[in-house]
C-alpha cells in the first residue's frame, strides 16, 4: 500500500495550478464569439498571381515597389512581402541577376559588328568588302568595295558611313571587330570621335561576332555564290541592290520577321481567295531575288 503522505501529496494543488485552472475556465466561457467581427479579408488569388508574376518579370522590385505598381493599376494592397516569402521568393537585393537572353538583348542595342568580306571577280582577282551591322536591327551597312583594304582606305570607307548616318552614330555605344590589321589606330579613331567604344573579339573565336559571320553567310549564300563579279564597280552596284532588299524587306526571325527597316507588323489580311487576292512580285538582281507584295 502507499503511504498516507504520499498520497496526500500526489493529489496536493497548488495555488498556481488553481488560478491558471480558474483562467482558463473564463478564457472559455467569456470568447465573444457571437459578437466577433471577420477580420481582414484575405488578398484575392489574382491579385497574388499577378504579384508574383511582377516579382519574376523584375528582379529589382521589393514588395513596396510592387505595391506602388499595383495602386497604380487601381489594386490596392498593404506593403507586405508574406506573399513573395509563401511562394520562395527572396527580396529584391537577394534575387538572382538578368538572364542571359536579356543581358544579351539589354546589350544589343548599341552594338555594331565589323567584319571584311572577300570575293573573287572573274579574273580570279580578290576584293574586299567591309560590312557593318547593328545587332539591334539587324541593319546592315555597306561602306564600300576595295581591291586592297589598307588602313587609309578603311578609314575612309568609315568615314563615308558615318557623314550620312549621324542619326544611327548617335545611337551607337560599341563596335565590335577582330584584331585583322586592316583595323588600325586611325581606324578606332573615327568611331571614337563619336564616342563609340572600340571592343576586340578573342582570338580565332568566330562566334564571338555570330550576327556578322551569319550575315557574311547570308551574303555568300544568296548572292555571291551565285553571281559572277566582273569589278569593283559591279561588286558595288550588286552588293548595294542587295542589302537594300535585306534592310527594306527580307524577315528577321530575331524581330518576330520584321525587317530591318520597319517596326509596325504587317496589317494580317483575310484571304478567302488567292485568284482574286493579287500578289505582285517585285525581282531584285535580275530575278535572282523576289520579294511579293500585295497588289493594291
Amino acid at each position: 500500500m502507499v503511504p498516507r503522505e504520499r498520497r496526500r501529496q500526489a493529489f496536493a494543488v497548488t495555488p498556481t495550478t488553481l488560478l491558471a485552472r480558474h483562467r482558463r475556465l473564463i478564457a472559455r466561457k467569456w470568447t465573444f464569439t457571437r459578437h466577433r467581427r471577420p477580420g481582414r479579408p484575405s488578398t484575392a488569388s489574382a491579385v497574388k498571381q499577378l504579384i508574383l508574376r511582377l516579382a519574376r518579370e523584375n528582379s529589382t522590385r521589393g514588395h513596396r515597389r510592387i505595391q506602388g505598381e499595383l495602386a497604380r493599376l487601381d489594386y490596392p494592397i498593404a506593403p507586405s512581402w508574406e506573399i513573395l516569402h509563401a511562394a520562395g521568393i527572396a527580396p529584391a537585393p537577394q534575387r538572382s541577376g538578368p538572364t542571359w537572353r536579356q543581358f544579351l538583348t539589354a546589350e544589343a542595342h548599341g552594338i555594331t559588328a565589323a567584319d571584311f568580306l572577300h570575293l573573287d571577280t572573274v579574273s580570279l582577282g580578290r576584293l574586299y568588302a567591309l560590312v557593318l551591322i547593328e545587332h539591334r536591327t539587324r541593319h546592315v551597312h555597306l561602306p564600300g568595295v576595295t581591291t586592297h583594304p589598307s588602313a587609309a582606305g578603311t578609314v575612309q570607307q568609315t568615314r563615308n558611313l558615318a557623314m550620312p548616318q549621324e542619326c544611327r552614330m548617335d545611337s551607337l555605344r560599341s563596335l565590335l571587330r577582330d584584331r585583322g590589321s586592316n583595323y588600325t589606330r586611325s581606324f578606332d579613331a573615327a568611331f571614337e570621335t563619336e564616342d563609340v567604344e572600340i571592343q576586340l573579339s578573342p582570338p580565332r573565336a568566330p562566334r564571338a561576332k555570330a550576327i556578322c559571320e551569319r550575315v557574311v553567310g547570308t551574303l555568300r549564300r544568296e548572292v555571291l555564290d551565285r553571281v559572277l563579279i566582273y569589278n569593283e564597280a559591279h561588286a558595288q552596284a550588286v552588293l548595294t541592290d542587295y542589302i537594300r532588299h535585306y534592310n527594306g524587306h527580307r524577315p528577321r526571325q530575331s524581330r518576330a520577321q520584321l525587317p530591318s527597316a520597319s517596326n509596325e507588323p504587317p496589317t494580317a489580311a483575310t484571304v478567302t481567295d488567292l485568284q482574286a487576292h493579287r500578289i505582285r512580285r517585285r525581282p531584285v538582281l535580275s530575278g535572282l531575288v523576289n520579294e511579293y507584295l500585295r497588289a493594291t
